[in-house]
């Protein structure tokens, strides 16, 4: 004898939505989006540096400590605890984290409960005489679920983690920016020093020939051009002098805002630019996709991007609901908290749109195109940041040459200078073939400087570009983001 199954309410419900339903529900499964990755980079660090290996390919810690300044040290630590900047951001994420908490309540009942107590008095015109004022007293509470029957939801909380961690990886790449500049103002800051300390001993020596050609003016050896070209030269040189300090000024406020402190009252102590790039570990290319919190962020964005394909083509299919509700109910309140006062109701509803213009497939289109924006935005990151360790690589090896060349050019001009004061003061030589070297000396003297400067930023630059010591591990997880 063959046994009869019996249809359920809620498979009823489930065959209707298939049948309402206008195919299955296809939805992309999330990728990385692709980009070409080289197996090595173009340019080669400079002379000296070893190839680093693929268990030291990564800064560790904090990065500006390869520098060796306790100076700077105690600078890039008020970064992250005071700048205005990176609170912003980190606040952002905080915003972020919540909202994945709220995206995932949508998952579990939602219950509510009130209280009321109402009174009424029928139209005393009505043809039936009214009954004396009537009083309901009401204890109702009521659940209602949504079933997430075509992963809608579930897509939601994902896409709203994956929000999250993109904010996280913003939080990282702030931090990083920011330490960055504040590392980049000041080498070039202490480079100004070097300058002034240098530019402070040529006025020293100016005035001294400035002295010099007076006396021989008096003397009749030397002529008033030449005092006024004595006088022009040393002039010029204290006017140049007297600039730097509104670069300085400048440059140190910048630092003070960086570190989350107001201008008035903050100050770095003057000491020239000695150092030389530290040996700076480069890796492969292809780390830098999990060491750049910049690259993180955007392929975070890809990801939720992603989901909300899913949750546009689940909005083509119904929703199913189920509500309760129960209480008590009375017109008496002794009678009010009793057992015969309680009420209930509870029941499904499957709810489909049949027509709406076009506007869920619009959805669809356009979750999609959001997508490959999102993806796009991610290989012109990848790129990006090949360029930018490239570039730095680049410069740190020019510039290495180029501080070689210039040490040599400032011997020479030291040694020229020397002759033709000599020469001058024998009598050999003119006035102005001692401006001339003295100007060339200086020149060079302050092209070393700048270089030194240039190659100290741009060790900063390639930090910046390598991600800092920065781990695409670090980024919270969805289950660190939904129990916080």
């Amino acid at each position: 004898m063959r046994q009869q199954t019996r249809t359920t309410p809620l498979a009823a419900m489930l065959a209707a939505a298939a049948l309402f339903s206008p195919g299955c529900l296809k939805v992309p499964q999330y990728q990385r989006p692709s980009v070409p990755v080289p197996q090595s980079f173009k340019e080669e660090p400079p002379a000296g540096w070893k190839e680093a290996e693929p268990s030291d390919g990564t800064l560790r810690g904090k990065w500006w400590e390869i520098f060796g300044d306790p100076a700077l040290n105690a600078l890039e630590e008020q970064v992250s605890i005071s700048n205005q900047n990176v609170l912003e951001a980190e606040a952002n994420f905080r915003e972020a984290q919540a909202a994945v908490r709220v995206a995932r309540a949508a998952l579990y009942p939602a219950v509510t409960g009130s209280a009321s107590v109402t009174g009424s008095q029928a139209s005393s015109r009505l043809s039936t005489p009214p009954s004396s004022p009537l009083g309901t007293y009401n204890i109702p509470v009521s659940a209602s679920y949504t079933a997430d029957v075509w992963g809608s939801i579930h897509r939601g909380v994902a896409a709203s983690a994956n929000t999250a961690q993109s904010m996280a990886a913003l939080l990282e790449n702030a931090r990083l920016l920011y330490q960055s500049e504040l590392a980049q103002d000041y080498f070039q800051l202490h480079g100004l020093d070097g300058d002034v300390e240098l530019l402070q001993q040529t006025v020293q020596s100016y005035q001294e020939f400035l002295t010099l050609t007076r006396n021989r003016f008096a003397g009749g050896i030397a002529s008033d051009s030449d005092v006024a070209q004595a006088e022009t030269q040393l002039y010029t040189t204290q006017a140049q002098l007297t600039d730097l300090g509104v670069q300085r000024t400048q440059l140190e406020h910048a630092i003070a805002i960086l570190t989350g402190k107001p201008p008035m009252g903050f100050s770095i102590p003057s000491a020239p630019l000695q150092v030389s790039p530290p040996q700076i570990p480069v890796g492969l290319p292809s780390a830098l996709l999990e060491r750049r919190p910049d690259i993180a962020e955007t392929e975070r964005q890809a990801a939720a991007a992603n989901q909300q394909i899913g949750i546009a083509k689940a909005a083509f299919f119904p929703t199913l609901t189920f509500a309760a509700s129960a209480g008590l109910e009375s017109t008496s309140f002794v009678n009010w908290i009793t057992w015969p006062s309680r009420f209930w109701t509870l029941g499904p509803q499957l709810a489909q749109i049949l027509f709406d213009a076009g506007r869920r497939t619009a959805q669809v289109a356009e979750a999609q195109a959001s997508y490959d924006a999102t993806a796009a935005a991610y290989r012109q990151t990848v790129l990006t940041a090949f360029q930018q360790v490239e570039d730095n690589l680049a410069a740190l090896r020019v510039l290495a040459g180029e501080a070689g060349i210039l040490d040599q050019a400032v011997k020479s001009a030291q040694r020229s200078v020397a002759v033709s004061t000599a020469q001058y003061k024998g009598g050999t030589a003119s006035y102005l073939q001692v401006i001339t070297v003295q100007t060339i000396a200086l020149q060079d003297e302050r092209s070393a400087i700048d270089v030194r400067t240039r190659r100290m930023t741009a060790s900063v630059l390639l930090i910046e570009a390598l991600g800092g010591g920065w781990e695409a591990s670090q980024l919270p997880t969805v289950q660190d983001l939904v129990r916080k």
